[in-house]
């Protein structure tokens, strides 16, 4: 077996010189201190190796940078809150911003679509036009335009100059008095004697002259009807015997309100046709009456939404319309019932119209002073007003239903603010649905039914913690990490 050479005795020499010095520097390493790090650094340094500030980490001199240690981070204060999602906000603040809490609770969302509408009168119902009712001349117009009135209130006296109707009454007043002479004569044949005296056959033809005398007067009384006068008038001239110069057009009885109206039974006299002096023939238009106790609001879709809204009306699903106003908040009415779909769609538009049934009631009324007062009123909805229809579509249960101004939005990401004490922290939260009324938030552990959140303002709170985290100074400034 071959053996290996000696290595000559220099080799031998360096070999022993590198590990003792490799054995001097584990020793050192192992010793910390000022003192030592500079003969620890150049031991390393012959060996060919590169110190670190190990040390410099281990101890900090007298008059230098205090360290921060893992469990109390950049990111918290002194009281545990995480201040990049922490705000704390003065009572004044509050105030100005309108901050609300509220607490967190599961409902059950209705999914709806939005569909613009607009109040419109229930055709046939709404207006009632007012007629002349014969040819003359208007000498008295009681009622104003915009005034409230009442079922059989007079409106409008009118002078008869049609020739046609003065002979007609002048025709029912002689045929009537024919009828009484006739009758006095029956009655005087009848008194005379017994039978032989005065022949039955005298008395019998009187009796048939008096049947065809009534026959003609009930002809002449209907022809006056037909002329536009009412029984009430027709029976004024047999009783007074005079013919009738005058009559009073007075206001029909109203229709009936739809069921669920607190409204009473009101006309209001919309439009005024005539002037006083005027000539008008009959069936010339004297006034239109409008009775809004109930009316319809028109919503207008397009096909796509057409099944939802045919299957709304056939599942009787209420419907909630919105009413805007610019002083104050919005108005819901809540709970209306779909009255009808059109059997057809708009050809130009591509639009389905539907009707929501809308009862009315009066919110101001003004009866005025003393008897014979001109009484107007002011009801609360009013054709033309526009609204927006919410039709429901299907529901969700168990979720968490936010007002919008309790979710801010910052690029992709949705932020509540819970309340923890009196600081504000923000959570992020995953938004399922949103619309103009409401933020739908999935009850995934992000919020528990009970918090107490910020139901409104959120928008402005994120945009004061941005601010907060861009421009204020840093709490651990003048300290080196």
């Amino acid at each position: 077996m071959a053996t290996s050479p000696t290595p000559p005795w220099p080799v031998r020499l360096l070999s022993l010189v590198a590990l003792g010095l490799l054995t001097l520097a584990v020793i050192v390493g192992t010793i910390s201190g000022p003192g030592f790090q500079p003969l620890r650094d150049r031991i390393i340094r012959i060996l060919g190796g590169r110190p670190t500030d190990g040390g410099a980490a281990e101890a900090t001199p007298q008059g230098a940078s205090h360290v921060h240690g893992d469990a109390h981070g950049d990111d918290h204060d002194h009281d545990g809150h995480d201040e990049k999602n922490s705000l704390s906000l003065s009572e004044q603040a509050r105030r100005s911003i309108g901050l609300r809490e509220g607490e967190v609770a599961l409902s059950t969302f209705d999914l709806t679509i939005g569909v613009p509408g607009i109040v419109v009168e229930r055709r046939g119902r709404s207006k009632l036009t007012i007629i002349a009712p014969i040819t003359g001349s208007v000498t008295q117009i009681f009622a104003t335009e915009g005034e409230a009135v009442t079922p059989d209130q007079p409106l409008f006296e009118i002078r008869l100059t049609h020739e046609e109707l003065v002979q007609a009454q002048a025709n029912l007043l002689k045929t009537t008095e024919e009828v009484d002479v006739v009758r006095q004569e029956i009655t005087r044949l009848e008194g005379i004697g017994p039978e032989g005296i005065v022949a039955f056959k005298t008395i019998l033809e009187r009796k048939y002259e008096l049947q065809k005398l009534e026959a003609v007067r009930t002809a002449e009384r209907q022809a006056l009807l037909l002329h536009g006068l009412s029984e009430s008038q027709v029976d004024e001239i047999l009783v007074k015997r005079t013919l009738l110069g005058k009559i009073v057009v007075r206001a029909p009885a109203a229709t009936a309100p739809h069921p669920g109206s607190t409204a009473e039974i009101t006309l209001i006299l919309q439009e005024l046709a005539v002037e006083r002096g005027q000539h008008v023939a009959a069936g010339d238009t004297l006034a239109i009456l409008a009775d809004h106790a109930s009316l319809l609001v028109e919503g207008e879709t397009f096909e796509q939404d057409i099944p939802h809204i045919t299957r709304a009306a056939a599942d009787d699903r209420p419907v909630t319309a919105i009413l805007e106003s610019k002083e104050g908040p919005e108005q819901r009415i809540e709970r209306l019932e779909i009255d009808y779909v059109a059997n057809r769609i708009d050809p130009e538009s591509r639009t389905l119209h539907f009707y929501v049934r809308l009862p009315n009631e009066i919110v101001r009324d003004n009866r005025g002073d003393g008897a014979g007062s001109a009484r107007s009123v002011e009801w609360r909805y009013k054709p033309g007003q526009r609204m927006q229809l919410r039709v429901p579509v299907e529901s969700w249960a168990e979720r968490i239903v936010l007002p919008t101004g309790a979710v801010a939005q910052d690029g992709v990401e949705n932020y509540v603010f819970r309340v923890n004490g009196d600081r504000l922290d923000r959570q992020a939260v995953h938004v399922e649905h949103r619309d103009p009324q409401s933020v739908v938030i999935a009850n995934d552990g992000a919020l528990f039914p009970g918090d107490t959140i910020a139901m409104t303002a959120a928008q402005q709170l994120q945009l004061a913690l941005k601010n907060k985290s861009g421009g204020a100074l840093d709490p651990h400034a003048g300290h080196t990490h």
